[in-house]
């Protein structure tokens, strides 16, 4: 992220604390830090979970961002999924989307 633009308020685990201040340099720089290179599969994720957040006002669960692989990737999805973030959809995925921090749901 380009050091003229600020970051928006970060709560004490590094999530959004306002999931509307997300946009996709602040994607960018909240990937880099969790040392995520974001390829076209993330943004695919990325913006479905965006999508879902604009339409439900809540982080989708980890199952809904499955269903929607699945329909490109099949059986695959779940380990797709776990693949583009490694370090899991709550840390990685929820984060870089500019979730909140979910809490007490499942992951998937």
């Amino acid at each position: 992220m380009d050091a003229t633009v600020s970051l928006p308020a970060l709560d004490e685990e590094g999530y959004l604390v306002e999931p509307g201040d997300w946009n996709e340099a602040v994607a960018e720089h909240l990937a880099r830090a969790e040392g995520v290179r974001l390829t076209d599969e993330h943004w695919d994720v990325i913006r479905f979970m965006r999508e879902y957040y604009e339409e439900h006002q809540i982080a989708p669960d980890a199952r809904y961002v499955i269903k929607h692989l699945s329909n490109r990737l099949g059986a695959d999805a779940r380990n797709a999924l776990f693949k583009l973030f490694a370090y899991g959809y709550v840390k990685q995925a929820c984060k870089i989307a500019g979730m909140k921090r979910p809490r007490a749901w499942s992951t998937g």
